[in-house]
């Protein structure tokens, strides 16, 4: 073989190895350059918990994870003797005050009056004697036979029965009349306060039975039968399943203009069928969650966004946790 035809079949040989590389090349560009963008998401539901604002023991469960409620079904059951001791105390509390309004809206008893009564009359009879052995000796005074020294006495012992009949009479009046009407106010408020302190305790025996407020799944239980609760300590969680949505962290530059009040089509791989949702929360997701620069030249960090969408109609069957697939 010469020279020459071995240079051009190694020169052949080369062309078609460019050829094939240029040709994979073409191949892998168009391939990955039409590679759908795919975001993924995950339906979540809103949940509330249940807790007690009294600390107990756990007497009864009356529902099971997994469950169905609805409003006002009996969900738990406390014991809560604390809460019974305190009820006792405030009763005792409002009946004590009660009986003391009804003394000040009373007032005094008959016997006390008639008492009164007497030790007036007592003071006016001693006031008339003293009147009128003033007058007598004032008028021996006047006839030039009294000295002025028994005059001034007389004055005397009559002014002191007038200011002691006086007294006795306004004892008198104020044991007819009863408690001031401050005194009767202060003894109501009383009484209003002490069935404050009742209904207040009321409230925390409420607190014992728990019920549901609003219609949902027993998600979640946490203590069991015999274990002690503190106040505000989760019973158990209900998931609310008429609000659910599809949480999507998206790249800012995958967002393509997308804003609140927009609609899109996502694919449920639980279902195998696609279901339409509208945007109701955009939120960036801070620093923390920023995609950065593989290269350096003329690229620039990309931040992440919390995109949250509801079902535009009701999905039977869709449950928290389930995959929801956006294509790009």
């Amino acid at each position: 073989m010469s020279a020459k035809t071995q240079h051009n079949n190694i020169l052949l040989a080369i062309i078609g190895f460019s050829t094939v590389v240029v040709i994979v090349a073409v191949i892998g560009f168009f391939a990955l350059d039409r590679s759908p963008e795919i975001i993924q998401g995950e339906v979540e539901v809103t949940e509330y918990r249940v807790s007690s604002k009294v600390p107990g023991r756990i007497l009864e469960l009356r529902v099971k994870e997994g469950d169905f409620v609805r409003v006002g079904d009996t969900l738990a059951i406390l014991d809560a003797p604390d809460v019974e001791a305190k009820k006792t105390q405030a009763m005792s509390a409002e009946d004590a005050a009660a009986a003391l309004s009804q003394m000040a809206q009373a007032g005094a008893r008959q016997e006390q009056i008639n008492g009164a009564y007497q030790v007036w009359q007592q003071a006016s009879a001693g006031l008339e004697i003293a009147r009128k052995s003033y007058e007598r000796v004032q008028r021996l005074f006047d006839e030039g036979v009294m000295s002025a020294q028994k005059r001034d006495e007389a004055l005397a012992n009559y002014k002191a029965f007038e200011a002691q009949e006086k007294a006795a009479k306004s004892q008198y009046e104020m044991a007819k009349n009863g408690a001031r009407r401050e005194e009767k106010q202060a003894a109501q408020a009383q009484v209003n306060r002490a069935k404050g302190a009742v209904e207040e305790v009321n409230s925390y025996i409420h607190e014992t039975v728990q019920v549901a407020q609003v219609d949902g799944e027993v998600s979640s239980i946490y203590p069991k039968v015999g274990e002690l609760i503190g106040t505000g300590s989760p019973i158990m969680s209900i998931s609310v399943m008429d609000d659910l949505w599809g949480t999507f962290n998206v790249r800012e530059d995958q967002l393509k203009g997308l804003k609140v009040g927009d609609e899109f089509t996502a694919f449920s791989p639980a279902f195998n069928k696609e279901l339409r949702m509208k945007v109701f929360y955009i939120k960036d997701e801070g620093s923390y969650a920023v995609w950065k620069a593989t290269k350096t030249n003329g690229q620039y960090d990309l931040k992440t966004f919390e995109v949250k969408a509801r079902p535009i109609q009701k999905f039977e069957g869709l449950r928290p946790g389930m995959s929801l697939i956006v294509k790009k």
